[in-house]
C-alpha cells in the first residue's frame, strides 16, 4: 500500500466511532422525517375523505332541497273510530 492509502486507513479506523455515530444519526433523521411525512399525508387523506363525505349531501341538489307534504287524515281517523265503535 502507498503511503497515502495507509494515513487514510489510519485516520478513518481513529475517527470510525463518530463516523459511526453520524450514521446512525442521519438514518434517524431520516426515519423520523420520513414517519413526519407518512403521517401527515394520513391524516390529510382521512380529513380530505371525512370532508367529502361531511359535505356531500348539502352539495347535492336533489337531497339539499326539501318538500315538505302535509297528509289530511281526519276521513281515516273517522272510518277507524267508526270501526272501533261498532
Amino acid at each position: 500500500m502507498s503511503q497515502a492509502k495507509v494515513d487514510r486507513y489510519k485516520e478513518e479506523k481513529k475517527n470510525r466511532a463518530k463516523i459511526m455515530a453520524k450514521q446512525k444519526r442521519d438514518a434517524m433523521i431520516t426515519k423520523v422525517c420520513g414517519g413526519v411525512i407518512a403521517a401527515v399525508l394520513v391524516v390529510w387523506a382521512g380529513f380530505s375523505v371525512y370532508d367529502t363525505l361531511r359535505t356531500k349531501p348539502a352539495e347535492d341538489p336533489v337531497t339539499a332541497t326539501a318538500q315538505n307534504y302535509t297528509v289530511d287524515t281526519g276521513s281515516l281517523d273517522a272510518y277507524l273510530n267508526s270501526l272501533s265503535a261498532d
